[in-house]
């Protein structure tokens, strides 16, 4: 069941709020859909699934992404689901850390306690919301997936995890070696355990290799980005392209950092990339 919360008319189409009881995360999950106007039209529209970074729900995206106009003009609906399942239940990070917990689920199905109970945000947006939202919203089956930094990472892993998903992948800022990054490795030994063996599982520098479908990846970086070596690591994305043979589209942008002036100012071109595989 979908229990709306607000609704509000944006360039001829409908941005909607939502909240429902998620099997997957065992708790109530809030998300948001704009649908273009073809949609109220009455026509199946296909959809591009936005995953967030740290901190961040799906507010950000949809009130600072500046994506409605040109969605709204190509037929193209927006999800933007939350970065991690919420509520008193659910544990957080004890140390109070904003980088582990309730806004940083990272996009894996966690495996060790006490995380495992709630922090399967990878089910969840691959499987769940979609199946959810192609039964009560005139979405079709035609998806891509994108995201930015922490997202980036949890869309380009979806895809590489599971082909024939989706149509199109594409990612800003993405946090591209999380095995090999402090952000990765604090989320990952907390959600997947000591062993690093299981961790490469959700990463997608070490996924591409073996990738049994070769999606175009669209990569952008802003070279400004103060997490751009430390934490991202495209450079090592790029590498393991190259030696798979992997399609990649990595464009580095002068003078751009981390945050939503940086989404904003691309976000046509990646909804381009994937308007040309989901309208095809």
């Amino acid at each position: 069941m979908l229990e709306l919360l607000s609704e509000n008319r944006s360039f001829g189409g409908l941005h909607s709020r939502y909240r429902h009881l998620s099997t997957q995360l065992n708790a109530a999950a809030t998300f948001a859909v704009f649908l273009p106007p073809q949609a109220l039209a009455g026509a199946l529209v296909p959809a591009l699934y936005w995953l967030s970074g740290l901190t961040c729900t799906d507010e950000n995206v949809m009130q600072k992404g500046g994506a409605h106009r040109l969605a709204a003009s190509l037929g193209l609906a927006l999800v933007a689901p939350d970065t991690s399942p919420r509520g008193a239940a659910v544990p957080t990070d004890p140390e109070g850390g904003w980088d582990l917990g309730h806004g940083a689920g990272f996009y894996v199905d966690a495996t060790t306690s006490p995380w495992d109970r709630h922090y399967r945000m990878h089910s969840y947006v691959v499987e769940e919301l979609p199946t959810l939202l192609e039964a009560h919203l005139p979405l079709g089956q035609a998806r891509g997936i994108s995201g930015h930094s922490m997202g980036g990472h949890g869309a380009l892993v979806a895809a590489l995890r599971h082909p024939g998903r989706y149509l199109s992948v594409s990612a800003l800022a993405p946090i591209c070696h999380p095995c090999a990054c402090p952000w990765g490795q604090k989320a990952f030994g907390a959600y997947l355990g000591p062993d690093q063996r299981a961790w490469t599982a959700w990463d997608a520098t070490l996924l591409l290799p073996s990738a049994a479908e070769r999606l175009p990846l669209l990569v952008d970086q802003g070279l400004a980005d103060p997490f751009l070596h430390s934490q991202l690591r495209p450079a090592d994305l790029a590498a393991a392209a190259a030696a798979a043979g992997h399609p990649l589209q990595l464009r580095y942008q002068e003078g751009y950092d981390h945050s939503y002036f940086f989404i904003a100012s691309f976000i046509d071109d990646h909804l381009r990339h994937h308007a040309a595989a989901l309208l095809a």
